[in-house]
């Protein structure tokens, strides 16, 4: 008893200013100078493609990389709100840490909807299943093969330009009602006394249980429309859980960048201490692990199966330069992240944790060029440069620029720490108060 008096003694203080730092305006307009760049050499880059092959009209490599950004920078946003509808589930002292930052990505869906109606207006130059309009009539012109007429043909129903136009819309409707009601009832929640604790907790966990089973429903939908449905041919089962670990993944590496980056001014120089860091890096290796596991289960279940249709996929990704890919792949997604992090010391080091989480992020973006790029014929078991493919790089940079721009005013809009938290009080304990 004589101890926790003592801890208590020695409690810090929560600061009474609790926005933002003003160096978040530097990272905002860094962020808007690096979009303008990028765009502008998107745009060159596109025109020097366009002359170097016209047929090809120097705009696909274009559209292609963009819908790389849309997928990056939907994974950031809605997964940011799916990491907190978790985060309100599981509870934790790393929820404080984290609550501002994420439902501050939530609030830049709109950014995101905007970046669809690009992919949704051009349909028709990034997937077959929306050019070809009579399979059979473009089977016997030899523009598609048999698989794929009979695939565009069975998926009709699902595959078709008004089912990707509402499912789409309808999944950004139910995204857009969970931010807002999650991020208004957050301040609602700051309004309050400390004793209206447990109905919070139980009114949160409630509405996010719920959340989460949605959300997977309607990311696996949209994965499997913007992403998958480049190869009409292409079957998963687990391509929508994929992408639920994947956003999780880089969600937290994400979060882990901003939250120690604001640790260096208040208030989060006060609330972050070295266990909860250590405790976001555990959480971000659990997702990695994960991420492995899957990915890999299911490149041995189809290998090993040895089916015809499945394996096409695959061999479009590692024959014709593109296993030099796949290699690179591995090790930027995988090996070196999960490698990293089994280092105790890394986790509780700020600059060198930052460093690993920008370099998990860089790993996505190029899962996402190696998902994306084969899916055409052109490309598909054929790794060729060109000056298209350098889109891969102006456009995702330019997009996520401008999303992270977005993001740091959505930051500054509310106070960084939810002062009616439960462990408000336990992280300002001094470390060996928690021994």
């Amino acid at each position: 008893m004589a101890h926790d008096s003592h801890a208590s003694s020695h409690a810090k203080q929560l600061p009474v200013e609790l926005g933002a730092p003003a160096f978040v305006d530097g990272w905002r307009n860094r962020a808007l100078l690096i979009g303008v760049i990028f765009s502008v050499i998107a745009v060159i880059l596109a025109f020097l493609a366009q002359a170097v092959d016209p047929e090809h009209l120097g705009w696909a490599h274009f559209l292609r990389a963009w819908t790389l950004g849309l997928t990056l920078t939907w994974g950031f946003s809605i997964g940011g709100l799916t990491m907190l509808m978790v985060q309100y589930c599981s509870g934790g002292k790393w929820g404080l840490l984290l609550r501002r930052p994420l439902e501050a990505m939530s609030r830049t869906w709109p950014l995101i909807v905007l970046y669809f109606l690009v992919v949704a207006i051009f349909v028709k130059r990034l997937y077959l299943w929306a050019k070809i309009s009579d399979p059979e009539a473009a089977l016997r012109s030899h523009l598609i093969s048999e698989i794929q007429a009979h695939c565009i043909a069975f998926k009709r129903p699902m595959l078709n330009i008004g089912a990707f136009w509402w499912v789409s819309l309808l999944c950004f409707a139910i995204w857009a009602f969970y931010a807002i009601r999650l991020n208004a009832l957050g301040l609602k929640r700051d309004t309050q006394g400390p004793e209206t604790i447990p109905y919070w907790i139980k009114k949160f966990e409630n509405i996010s249980g719920l959340g989460i089973l949605i959300y997977s429903i309607t990311m696996t939908a949209c994965a499997i429309y913007w992403v998958m449905s480049m190869d009409v041919t292409w079957f998963s089962t687990v391509y929508g859980l994929l992408y639920l670990v994947e956003q999780g993944f880089q969600v937290l590496a994400f979060a882990i960048i901003v939250v120690l980056s604001l640790s260096k001014a208040e208030p989060f120089k006060t609330i972050l201490r070295q266990t909860e860091q250590h405790d976001l890096g555990k959480l971000t290796f659990a997702f990695v692990m994960l991420n492995i596991y899957l990915a890999f289960g299911q490149f041995l279940i189809i290998w090993s199966g040895n089916l015809p249709l499945e394996i096409n996929w695959y061999l479009d990704r590692i024959r014709g330069g593109w296993g030099v890919i796949i290699t690179l792949d591995f090790i930027f997604h995988w090996l070196v992240p999960f490698t990293l992090l089994l280092s105790r010391n890394l986790k509780r080091n700020k600059r060198r944790l930052v460093l690993v989480c920008q370099f998990m992020i860089f790993a996505v973006a190029f899962n996402l060029f190696w998902l994306i790029e084969p899916n055409f014929k052109d490309a598909a078991r054929n790794l060729h440069f060109s000056w298209g493919i350098l889109e891969y790089i102006a456009v995702p940079v330019a997009m996520t620029a401008f999303w992270v721009a977005y993001f740091c005013r959505q930051l500054k809009a509310r106070p960084l720490v939810a002062v009616n938290d439960p462990h408000l009080a336990e992280i300002l304990e001094p470390e060996h108060a928690i021994a």
